[in-house]
């Protein structure tokens, strides 16, 4: 996952570069903006984001249920052939076979190869879940066994209606259903996944049980009954049932309850815990996550009102700007503290330097802050605002971007330069480099016993 959010990166600065730069890497077919762009994407939300969140779910559940993980060998075996496709499949954007559909950009025989292979992935979670020792469910195990559960649902639906049946239906109707597709991947797998994260590294490095379990329990509910209905407002004014657009943009800004529900149970945990979030990279990561959520959940409740829409559904970078602070902001973030938290402990090692993951830590928030609320965003609203200006020039219209595409570009480069530092700190530690340590938390010289929730 680690590598291909490299490689995501990489391609990212070069397709926000071409956005200000067209002439550059002109010469090179296969990094036209298009093709780029959707490689950039794709590996970003199916090589690193995927795979982040199958790593969390098999160590979580397994830790939760106090089952040893089984098949690790199947699991490792399947893992290189998802892998495999994902590189076949970017290979095959590269040179013209991507599909142009948003988070559906690999050519179409992709698809099915990680539907099987996420199956394979999964199952295995689901087993250790239902022979688990002890009868008290976490609250974490609850969001997990929800993300493992609806993936190939929406997975599923979303990839059957628009690649399999779009060209013998409602083109239009395609566009609704890809709308709803990412939202209720986001919704509805990368979020409780994250959520389930944070519910378990909080507990564990304050040594506090979680604040409310009735408030976690509200926010789960929340989730699962308005998750699957929001996406369809990004097509505000098609020619599809008005209700599905406003129902979606109303799912939208509800979001803003269960975001509310868990950002506070997480923090309110925390309060107080200034050493613990000071010398615990995993809980500073949580945090920052937590706050990202937040974030999303009000960037998107803003985004999915009739009269923003009508400024940022046509303009540039809108939608790209929240599908990252959302990716990067709220659910890399966190994954990042549960990578912090779980690798010493699989390798029984010390992380070697917190100087890198304070560096890494800080790119990484500036990058994201300036790509997604202050470039991508504010960008968005002035691109739109001089679009519906009838008196504006087009051309001034264009111009009024650069600086909000140089910015882009920018971010990315302090988030490149972030996981730079991530990815090399992470080599040495599979290189078992780190110092031997048998409490394996990185600048903490005790491990609370309490469990989490």
């Amino acid at each position: 996952g680690a590598a291909w959010l490299a490689i995501s990166l990489i391609l990212g600065v070069i397709a926000s570069a071409k956005s200000h730069s067209p002439g550059f890497l002109g010469d090179c077919s296969l990094l036209s903006y298009g093709r780029v762009f959707q490689a950039h994407m794709a590996t970003f939300i199916y090589g690193w984001g995927a795979q982040a969140a199958f790593g969390a779910i098999i160590w979580l559940m397994a830790r939760l249920s106090r089952q040893e993980s089984k098949k690790a060998g199947v699991i490792l075996a399947i893992g290189h052939f998802w892998n495999f496709a994902i590189g076949l499949g970017t290979l095959g954007i590269l040179l013209g076979g991507g599909t142009g559909k948003a988070w559906m950009y690999f050519p179409t025989w992709v698809w099915p190869v990680l539907l099987v292979c996420y199956f394979g992935i999964g199952i295995w979670s689901v087993i250790a879940f239902r022979v688990r020792r002890g009868g008290h469910v976490y609250i974490s195990q609850w969001y997990l066994m929800a993300a493992l559960f609806w993936f190939p649902w929406v997975f599923l639906s979303g990839n059957i209606f628009i690649n399999t049946f779009a060209d013998a239906g409602n083109g239009v109707m395609a566009a609704g259903i890809n709308a709803w597709f990412r939202s209720a991947i986001l919704f509805l797998f990368f979020t409780p996944v994250a959520i389930a994260s944070a519910y378990y590294i909080a507990p564990k490095v304050t040594g506090r049980p979680v604040y409310s379990y009735k408030l976690a329990l509200l926010g789960f509910w929340a989730l699962a009954v308005i998750g699957p209905w929001a996406g369809m407002q990004k097509v505000m004014g098609a020619p599809i049932p008005a209700f599905l657009q406003f129902v979606g943009a109303g799912a939208a800004i509800l979001f803003i309850i269960p975001a509310l529900c868990v950002a506070l149970n997480i923090l309110k945990t925390t309060a107080g815990k200034s050493s613990a979030v000071a010398h615990s990279p995993s809980l500073r990561f949580t945090i920052a996550g937590m706050i990202g959520l937040l974030s999303t959940a009000v960037v998107g409740a803003l985004l999915a009102l009739p009269d923003s829409l009508r400024f940022t559904q046509f303009a540039f970078g809108g939608t790209y700007g929240y599908e990252i602070l959302a990716l990067y902001g709220f659910f890399s973030m966190t994954m990042f503290g549960a990578i912090y938290f779980i690798v010493p402990r699989v390798t029984n090692r010390e992380w070697i330097s917190g100087g890198l993951i304070r560096q890494h830590f800080w790119l990484s928030l500036y990058g994201v802050v300036f790509i997604g609320l202050f470039c991508c965003i504010l960008g968005a609203f002035m691109h739109g605002y001089a679009l519906e200006t009838l008196e504006v020039p087009a051309e001034s219209a264009q111009d009024r971007l650069f600086a909000y595409t140089v910015g882009v570009t920018t971010g990315w480069v302090f988030v490149a330069l972030a996981n730079v530092f991530f990815c090399i700190h992470l080599l040495l530690m599979w290189l078992r480099l780190g110092r031997r340590s048998s409490h394996p938390t990185l600048l903490e010289h005790h491990e609370p016993t309490l469990p989490a929730a």
